[in-house]
C-alpha cells in the first residue's frame, strides 16, 4: 500500500468525461490557494480532433498526454502545490501520472452513467461528445484500495465535495482563507 504524507502537494482529479473534474478541480485549487492546470489543455491537437470527431482515444493516443506527470514534477521541483483534472481512467495511466510520488493524491469522482449522461447532454462548447461516454465507462478502471484515492460521488453538491477533498489533502486548520467556498 502506498503511503501518503499528511499533506499532499498535488491532487489529480479523475473520472469519466462529464463527472465534474474541471469544476471540482478549479474550486478545490481556489479553496487551497494551489495552482490549477486543466489536463485537457495538455492533449495534443490530434487527440482533440479525434475526440471531436466522435472517436475514442486508445493507449497510443494517450501516451503524449501522459506528460501530465512532467507538469506535476515541475510543480514538485519548485515546491508548488497544484490541482490537475484528467480522466486517468486506467490504472496504467495513473501509474505514470502518480507513480511513486507520495505527495500526489488521487481524487476519484464516481457517478452513474445515467447522471453523467444527463450532464453531458446539457454541456456546451466542449470537444468531447456525449457519444463517447460509453467508451469512457468501458475504459474506466476504478481506483483500487492501494491507490489511496479520495472518492467522492458526483451527485453531491460541489461545495461539500470540495470541503471533504480539501480536508483529506491538508491538515485541519491549514486551509488558507476564511473557509468559504466560491465558484
Amino acid at each position: 500500500m502506498q503511503e501518503h504524507p499528511r499533506t499532499a502537494r498535488v491532487a489529480v482529479v479523475m473520472g469519466v468525461s462529464g463527472s465534474g473534474k474541471t469544476t471540482i478541480g478549479r474550486v478545490l485549487a481556489r479553496r487551497l490557494g494551489w495552482l490549477f492546470q486543466e489536463g485537457d489543455a495538455l492533449h495534443p491537437s490530434e487527440n482533440v480532433a479525434k475526440m471531436s470527431a466522435g472517436h475514442p482515444l486508445d493507449d497510443e493516443d494517450r501516451a503524449p498526454w501522459l506528460a501530465i506527470a512532467a507538469r506535476i514534477d515541475e510543480w514538485r521541483a519548485r515546491g508548488e502545490a497544484g490541482v490537475i483534472p484528467c480522466s486517468a481512467l486506467k490504472r496504467s495511466y495513473r501509474d505514470v501520472i502518480i507513480g511513486d510520488r507520495p505527495d500526489v493524491r488521487l481524487v476519484y469522482l464516481a457517478g452513474s452513467r445515467e447522471l453523467i449522461a444527463e450532464r453531458l447532454a446539457a454541456r456546451r462548447r466542449h470537444f468531447m461528445p456525449a457519444s463517447l461516454l460509453d467508451s469512457q465507462f468501458a475504459a474506466l478502471e476504478p481506483p483500487m484500495p492501494e491507490e489511496c484515492a479520495i472518492a467522492v460521488s458526483v451527485d453531491a453538491p460541489v461545495a461539500g465535495s470540495v470541503a471533504r477533498i480539501a480536508a483529506s489533502l491538508v491538515p485541519a486548520g491549514t486551509i488558507p482563507g476564511d473557509g468559504r467556498l466560491t465558484g
